[in-house]
């Protein structure tokens, strides 16, 4: 439970107003304000955003941008439909989606595997809409065609005259989740010290952790079907996109060793700033503000890639 100077704390450091924040608690499980009660809430005074960085308003957007482009991804590939039109809506322009059909799984695991995540990406793209209340930015135009051919291109699975879908098997379904999830996880981490209200500092420690368990996932059925030099260019083409750092690694090491966990060398998961992570969903390392997966780019005050 919340204690009052806890909860006093937690409002003051927010960008948000009290209703959002009340809203966040809930959809996040939170609800319990032990000697708070509903009526301290709204006397409480919210506080100015953190002027040294994005607001917390901010991050947790350019987080469900993200959730979106996943959710979309996945609900396509187990169950062959994206997300219906009440989860779209919100501030910015709303777009349609691009791509996707239903993955014919061979292996019975990787088909649960599959839609264990897309049922998870979906009630992340309904905890941040919650959280967010009026100020949640609608899904942006999202490309799940087109865009995996550039990148396959980039990465060299495939020739400057070849098409990758990540549809057509449920190989190419996991090489198409491994361009993401790795990416995920790396982003969530970079968001860590950018979010003031402990609240929500707590939800993306718990984002963090699922996205880990997918990337686990991914990267261990990859390199169990024998996919690790397929995987390793991928990972060498994030690298190339998300500046001069080395902060990628594939799923084998250079000795044929096994890299299913990539960590540092005190055993960390590495950081994305968000403009990194731009950088690889828009698939070029230049400062952009759309392209790749979001031919528009995408809504909310971080756009802009590094």
């Amino acid at each position: 439970m919340f204690g009052k100077l806890v909860l006093n704390d937690m409002i003051t450091r927010s960008a948000e107003n009290p209703a959002d924040r009340r809203r966040f608690l809930k959809a996040a499980g939170a609800g319990g304000l032990g000697v708070v009660g509903a009526g301290a809430l709204g006397a409480l005074a919210p506080g100015a955003a953190n002027a040294a960085g994005p607001s917390d308003s901010a991050i947790l957007n350019f987080a469900l941008n993200l959730e979106y482009l996943e959710a979309e991804f996945y609900q396509q590939a187990a169950f062959g439909r994206g997300l219906g039109e009440k989860m779209t809506g919100g501030r910015g322009q709303r777009g349609a989606v691009t791509g996707g059909r239903q993955v014919n799984f061979e292996t019975p695991a990787i088909r649960k595997y599959a839609e264990e995540i897309a049922g998870d990406e979906l009630a992340h793209v309904k905890l941040l809409r919650s959280a967010l209340g009026k100020a949640k930015v609608a899904r942006p135009r999202i490309d799940i065609r087109s865009s995996f051919t550039a990148a396959a291109r980039a990465a060299g699975l495939i020739g400057a005259d070849q098409t990758f879908d990540p549809y057509a098997n449920e190989n190419n379904f996991l090489l198409g989740a491994f361009l993401f999830e790795d990416v995920g996880v790396t982003a969530y981490k970079g968001a860590a010290p950018l979010i003031d209200n402990k609240t929500y500092l707590d939800a993306a420690a718990g984002l963090l952790a699922v996205e880990a368990y997918h990337a686990g996932i991914v990267r261990t059925a990859l390199f169990s079907k024998g996919l690790q030099s397929q995987a390793n260019k991928i990972s060498n083409a994030r690298d190339s996109l998300d500046g001069k750092s080395d902060l990628d690694q594939g799923i084998r090491r250079g000795n044929g060793d096994a890299n299913l966990v990539p960590t540092n060398r005190n055993g960390l998961v590495v950081s994305r700033t968000p403009g990194q992570v731009l950088n690889i969903v828009y698939l070029n390392p230049k400062s952009v503000g759309r392209g790749g997966f979001f031919p528009r780019g995408v809504n909310g005050p971080i756009r802009r890639s590094a």
